[in-house]
This record gives C-alpha cells, structure tokens and sequence, in this order.
C-alpha cells in the first residue's frame, strides 16, 4: 500500500493535491484545458513494468467544469519521470449507471496512450477499440479500479469486473516507468488505497 502523504508523490505540470484527511489524496487540473495530457499526482521511487495498480477513485466536478466534463479518473502507468509518455486506463463517471443516452453510456472506460494516442486521436479516426460501458460508475461515488499489466498486453477491472482489455499497449512490451493518479478536465479527484504489485 502506497502511504498517501505529500513525500510519496510528485506532480506534473498543471497537476495540484492536496490531503483531505490521512487516506485521501485529491487531484485536480489547473491552467489548462487541453485534453488527454500529463495532469497526474506520480508515485516517487517506482519503476513499474509489469504487475498489478489497484485504486479505490471517486469523481467529482469542479464547480467551474465546463459542459462536456465527464468526471475523468482514473490512472497513469509505465511513465516517463517528467511526463512526456505514459499509458493510462480511466474512467467516466457521469457515462455510468446514471446516464441514459446510449451514445455515452458506451463510452464509459477510456484507454489511451500519450502523446501519440489521446482520446482525441483515437475518436477523431474512429477507434473504438479502448472504450466500453462501466454500469456501476457515478459522480461523487467511490470506485474500485485495477490494472493488470504484462508486457504489451493489460487488463482493466471496474469494481472488480473486466471492462476492457488492451492488447498491443502503444509504448510497447518492454515500457517501464512511473504510476500516477490521472484526472482530466474538470475533475476534482479523490483517491484511496493505492496498492501496487510489482512483478518485476
């Protein structure tokens, strides 16, 4: 278990947190509305290659959000220490259990690889392999998220249910690097109980 206390972490750019109570940690996005870079709270001292990242999340909106903020949450892995590639799995908590338009609920769960495969990227040609529906998600309510990362292949767990699995990660077999806590847009993040299980 990862201690949440400012010394386990570091930020990337435009990435603020702060420490509600001894178990929580918040994130949030600042100075930018960019979508799908590096805005995540980073583990320090972590090589992670190939193992399990598990995270108990809860999404809320910040009170200046704009209209298409979906709550975004979720995690970084295999990143570079500044940031300038990693891979992340999140999640879309207002595309959940909530949500009645059948366009959106589909897009429940997000994979996407920086810098060269962003949701952007991927919506914009069409991708729809790294999305799917996540039933059990809501705003202002705690989910479970877990990754289990070998080589170049990952699955993803919501409430320890398999919602994608990601075969061909962008950075490829051998990628290693840092494990963060990824909120996007509009997001005010909260997360508890980071474990992380290194396998190699």
């Amino acid at each position: 278990m990862i201690h949440m206390e400012n010394d386990s972490f570091y930020l990337m750019p435009h990435t603020a947190m702060e420490f509600p109570d001894p178990e929580t940690i918040r994130v949030w996005k600042y100075g930018t509305e960019e979508p799908d870079i590096n805005t995540y709270a980073a583990v320090k001292d972590l090589s992670f290659h190939n193992g399990i990242i598990e995270v108990d999340v809860c999404g809320s909106l910040l009170p200046d959000a704009p209209d298409y903020a979906r709550g975004f949450i979720g995690i970084a892995f295999r990143g570079a220490k500044d940031g300038r590639e990693f891979e992340s799995f999140y999640i879309r908590p207002t595309n959940g259990k909530g949500c009645s338009d059948p366009v959106r609920k589909i897009h429940g769960c997000q994979y996407f690889s920086f810098p060269g495969y962003t949701f952007s990227y991927l919506r914009s040609f069409g991708i729809t392999d790294y999305e799917n529906r996540v039933d059990t998600i809501a705003l202002n309510e705690w989910s479970h998220i877990k990754a289990v990362v070998r080589d170049d292949c990952a699955a993803f767990y919501v409430d320890q249910k398999e919602v994608l699995k990601v075969t061909g990660l962008k950075h490829g077999p051998s990628a290693r690097g840092n494990v963060g806590l990824y909120v996007d847009i509009g997001t005010d993040g909260f997360f508890r109980n980071l474990c992380i299980t290194c396998e190699d």
